[in-house]
Parts: C-alpha cells; sequence; structure tokens
C-alpha cells in the first residue's frame, strides 16, 4: 500500500509531461490568463472613469431650483 507500482509511476509521468510538457502548455496558459485579467481590471478603471462625477460635478439631473442657484 505504501510503493507505487509501474501504473502509478506511469500515470504520474503523464500527468508531469501534460502540465510541464512541450513548450510551456502550462506557463503560456497562466500568462494568458493573466493577461486576461489585468485587460478586464483596466477596462474596469476606464469605465469607471468615464461614467463618474468629475471635479465636484454631480451625475444626477438638476431640478429648475438648483439651477437658478447655480446661475446667482
Amino acid at each position: 500500500m505504501g510503493a507505487f507500482g509501474p501504473t502509478h509511476w506511469i500515470l504520474v509521468a503523464i500527468v508531469v509531461l501534460v502540465l510541464f510538457g512541450g513548450r510551456g502548455k502550462l506557463s503560456s496558459l497562466m500568462g494568458d490568463a493573466a493577461k486576461g485579467i489585468r485587460a478586464f481590471k483596466d477596462g474596469l478603471k476606464d469605465e469607471d472613469k468615464k461614467d463618474g462625477p468629475h471635479d465636484g460635478v454631480s451625475s444626477l439631473p438638476r431640478t429648475d431650483a438648483e439651477k437658478e442657484e447655480l446661475k446667482r
């Protein structure tokens, strides 16, 4: 029960080859995932800058009384 048989070693070798073999498949997958996450975060930052209020200007519509008060 404590020792690995030949079948176990073959399975371990296959898993290692799939994960780490052939031009860094795992590292390229992780790199692509990181690029996707970074692009998503940048997209959220750009969206916040465009939609949010700027320099004390409210994004809510003003009433006529507020517009009159600002003109004074």
